[in-house]
């Protein structure tokens, strides 16, 4: 039977297909539960937001803050907007949280232009850091350089904000050329965080989708006011548009292989890429437009949620790069219907191992919504997934924002979830393949 975490009580990990439940979120808890086997504790990481949203941004330069204490979340992936494709954006799974490739870090976003980074591996600093500046404004999206450091790109209004971590000794370097502002560098103790780039986006859009190439040497930005997305040379600060057909971009995301890459669009057509010369193959479906797309870790297969079906597809490919040759496979998730009464898939995250996947649904009943099914996944060597269970939240009504999982964690799945009600959870997946 699917681990089911009852009412009044929040999940705080998996162990062995049994997910693991306490009435109460608690560092005693975690630790005998799974601090013992891992040697480290993932405390939530309380946020709300320290703007208000009807204010115009911060004037100051780059500064880092403290969180004032926490409450309920006023994120900016919850905006008021406008016609056209924005209408659709709150369908797609924007990347609002994110593992540092090799380290314990997180990042996630708390506010309308802020960005907390928490490392859960520097115990003088248990206070996370808030990121702002006055280029950052509107954040939808972030993720980790590969490859790079601590270095950490933040979509926003206008362009791309890049951050890299400065040590005494040590500062980050700001691009020549670029503007002498981006070079204030934060204040407060622990790791200072300097913004070091920032990639302007033609006409001032709305950057809503980001992914970078594998090697962390090119950056993939795209906007749901452009048909166009583009390829950033982050050491020359140069941008490349690419186009191909019409409608605002939904999601990009390049392979862990670095040989293919996928976008889509909200008029529901999406492109197969090879990137040695940038060919591509147009796809289109019945089922809505992409929300979501993840690779396995192979880069042979992706996994997509759509806007309007409660099945997810999965793009096989029949040769090896640069071939474009694929099938379209469905994979079905019947318990999304059946057990949660949902009206369909809404975000999807898959691990790195290509065993764990966790899926959050439209609706629900009283029983079952606000909560993250989890599922056990094989590739052998078509996708099939059996249900393991739920995660419940902390607060009242908690309902997930953004999750993803930590793709580098030797122990097993590390699954991190930012709640509506304020709080950013990591739950450790543990399990005997």
């Amino acid at each position: 039977m699917p681990s089911f975490p009852q009412p009044g009580f929040v999940t705080i990990c998996e162990i062995n297909r049994d997910l693991v439940t306490a009435d109460t979120l608690s560092d005693a808890e975690a630790n005998e539960t799974y601090g013992k086997l891992l040697g480290l504790v993932f405390n939530p990481v309380p946020f709300q937001s320290l703007e208000d949203p009807t204010q115009p941004p911060p004037t100051s330069n780059a500064a880092l803050s403290q969180p004032k204490g926490f409450g309920m979340i006023t994120s900016s992936l919850k905006h008021i907007f406008q016609p056209n494709d924005i209408d659709l954006l709150p369908e797609v799974a924007l990347q609002g949280v994110s593992w540092h490739q090799y380290k314990h870090i997180l990042a996630f976003i708390s506010g309308f232009n802020q960005v907390t980074v928490r490392d859960f591996e520097d115990s003088a600093g248990k206070e996370p850091c808030v990121l702002t500046s006055e280029s950052q404004r509107d954040v939808k999206v972030l993720e980790w350089r590969p490859n790079g450091g601590k270095s950490l790109a933040v979509a926003c209004k206008g362009g791309i904000c890049i951050w890299v971590a400065s040590y005494p000794g040590n500062a980050a370097s700001v691009r020549s050329g670029s503007a002498s502002f981006l070079g204030a560098l934060s204040r407060g103790s622990g790791t200072r965080w300097t913004l070091v780039d920032f990639f302007r986006s033609p006409h001032d859009e709305q950057i809503s989708a980001l992914s970078w190439s594998p090697d962390g040497r090119y950056l993939a930005s795209a906007s749901y006011e452009s048909s166009s997305f583009t390829i950033w040379d982050v050491a020359q600060g140069i941008g490349t548009p690419i186009r191909r057909g019409l409608g605002g971009t939904s999601v990009v995301k390049w392979s862990p292989t670095g040989d293919y890459f996928f976008s889509g669009k909200f008029d529901g057509t999406f492109y197969l890429w090879e990137t040695n010369t940038w060919n591509s193959e147009p796809w289109s479906s019945a089922s809505g437009f992409v929300t979501g797309a993840t690779w396995d870790p192979d880069g042979r297969m992706v996994l997509l949620a759509f806007s309007k079906s409660s099945k997810l597809g999965s793009i096989h490919f029949a040769s090896k790069p640069p071939s474009l040759d694929a099938h379209l496979l469905p994979v079905d998730l019947p318990e999304i219907i059946s057990l949660t009464g949902s009206q369909g898939i809404e975000k999807i995250a898959w691990d790195a191992s290509g065993e764990r996947l966790a899926v959050s649904y439209k609706g629900g009943d009283d029983v079952y919504k606000g909560l993250i099914a989890i599922y056990d996944t094989r590739r052998n060597p078509l996708i099939s997934a059996s249900l393991i269970g739920f995660i419940r939240g902390p607060g009242d009504n908690p309902k997930p924002i953004a999750f993803s999982f930590h793709n580098k964690f030797k122990q097993g799945p590390l699954l991190s979830v930012c709640w509506s009600s304020g709080f950013c959870c990591t739950y450790p997946l543990l399990f005997r393949s």
